[in-house]
């Protein structure tokens, strides 16, 4: 018998099915600021995949010293770094709030959240799972 039951969910990223734990602890929620804990890049969080679901290919092109295990959250990020705006996929392990430095600049902020308070936003109306 395994010690935590699991389950499967489709990931459009990976193009697979993926399992999971049925309950994982997510440590940030969506409108959460992160910021990576070794590069130059903050975000906000738009969703969570309670373990890494994306490709092989993605998951194989970091370097092993630095990868980080599977069998943990990922957040999707609207993320921003000095020059460009983009979406980031992260581990958790790789994260730390950053709610005290101010809003997100990414141009989709606006399309998914509204109000930005105590370091976190909002999401829309309607823009629920």
């Amino acid at each position: 018998m395994e010690p935590f039951e699991r389950a499967s969910f489709f990931s459009p990223q990976a193009g697979r099915l993926i399992e999971a734990p049925r309950h994982a602890h997510a440590r940030f929620g969506i409108g959460d600021v992160v910021r990576h804990r070794h590069f130059d890049f903050r975000g906000v969080v738009f969703d969570i995949d309670p373990v890494f679901a994306n490709t092989e290919e993605w998951y194989e092109a970091i370097p092993q010293e630095i990868r980080p295990e599977r069998e943990q959250p990922y957040y999707h990020l609207l993320a921003e770094n000095g020059e460009n705006s983009y979406v980031a996929y992260v581990s958790q392990q790789n994260l730390v709030g950053d709610a005290d430095g101010g809003p997100v600049e990414h141009p989709a902020v606006a399309d998914l959240f509204e109000g930005f308070a105590g370091g976190r936003y909002r999401l829309r109306n309607g823009m629920t799972h």
